[in-house]
């Protein structure tokens, strides 16, 4: 299967400590609050809590999926959110990528740019931590595999609590309501227009996966917009890790280009308020440069965005 690249995307994620600026959207089930000055303590898992977007989502991609892609490849996210006391709230998926390897019988992640989604969905709250894994299996097998669990057990004992969340997905659901609503046969089971997800956790020591119970609460998914840009992630995620790694600071953005959605990344210069920013489209690379109050386009031809902004650096110290 594809636990490998989740355990090499776990280790580069533990290495993100950048703090975030936008809020996220309140929750509307209560969760459980840790005790001011009191360390976590991590018990068994009682439930999964996934927010009405971040449902919304794994249905809608894997019913485009089976359109689009076929019927019998396999497709997953990863999943992020908050590991509480006795659950997990999940608050973002990160899809297996157009770069990743998929057939009828397993899935490999793109790792890479999981790594690079992970960093800019934790700047909305640094505590973001990946819960668990998603994917989908051919045919009616409701469970993980047996080859899921020979990775799955080694996995979970790097997640925080050592626990981890598993959804399969699988397209052999009820079709009697022909998707007006989602709906759940079972407490770790929902359906939706013939698609089924079916949720388990496993712990650190356990033999065997267990059904959890899974619910819904209103909130995001903050790696929904992302989805959209996931091809200029996967093409530009080594640049942008890399100049994450070396300079302090790097802030990630969204903004709307001549041709769709456009990432946009900052680096800020020596100067309150001023800042070299990129903008990356599915086509072009734009660079930027904010100073005293004013924003100027710069000529600058080197597509390697790492590269083009130490140049872009080195140019504006040469002015100075």
């Amino acid at each position: 299967m594809f636990q490998t690249l989740v355990r090499q995307f776990q280790g580069l994620f533990l290495d993100l400590q950048r703090s975030l600026t936008r809020p996220s959207t309140p929750l509307a089930a209560p969760v459980s609050a840790p005790v001011e000055n009191r360390p976590m303590v991590y018990g068994p898992l009682k439930r999964v809590l996934l927010t009405d977007e971040v449902g919304r989502t794994l249905f809608e991609e894997y019913a485009h999926h089976r359109r689009e892609l076929g019927k019998e490849e396999e497709t997953g996210w990863v999943l992020m959110g908050l590991r509480e006391e006795h659950e997990v709230v999940v608050l973002a998926t990160l899809p297996a990528g157009t770069a990743a390897d998929a057939s009828v019988s397993h899935v490999r992640f793109n790792s890479e740019a999981q790594v690079l989604a992970g960093r800019i969905v934790r700047q909305t709250n640094k505590k973001l931590t990946i819960v668990g894994v998603v994917h989908t299996h051919p045919g009616s097998l409701r469970q993980p595999s047996s080859g899921d669990l020979r990775g799955d057990r080694q996995w979970v004992g790097q997640l925080r609590g050592q626990e981890g969340v598993f959804g399969i997905g699988t397209a052999d659901g009820p079709e009697e309501e022909e998707g007006l609503f989602a709906w759940q046969p079972r407490v770790h089971v929902q359906c939706w227009s013939g698609l089924r997800f079916s949720w388990y956790g496993l712990r650190h020591g356990e033999r065997d996966y267990r059904p959890l119970p899974a619910e819904l609460t209103h909130g995001p998914d903050l790696a929904r917009e992302l989805h959209n840009l996931w091809p200029v992630l996967e093409q530009r995620a080594q640049e942008l890790d890399r100049l994450c790694r070396q300079q302090q600071g790097v802030r990630f953005g969204l903004t709307k280009g001549p041709d769709g959605p456009a990432l946009v990344v900052q680096l800020p210069l020596a100067e309150r308020g001023d800042a070299v920013q990129v903008v990356l489209g599915s086509d072009e690379v734009r660079y930027y440069v904010l100073q005293r109050g004013e924003i100027l386009e710069v000529k600058h031809q080197d597509a390697r965005i790492d590269r083009g902004v130490y140049l872009l650096l080195a140019e504006l110290a040469a002015r100075q």
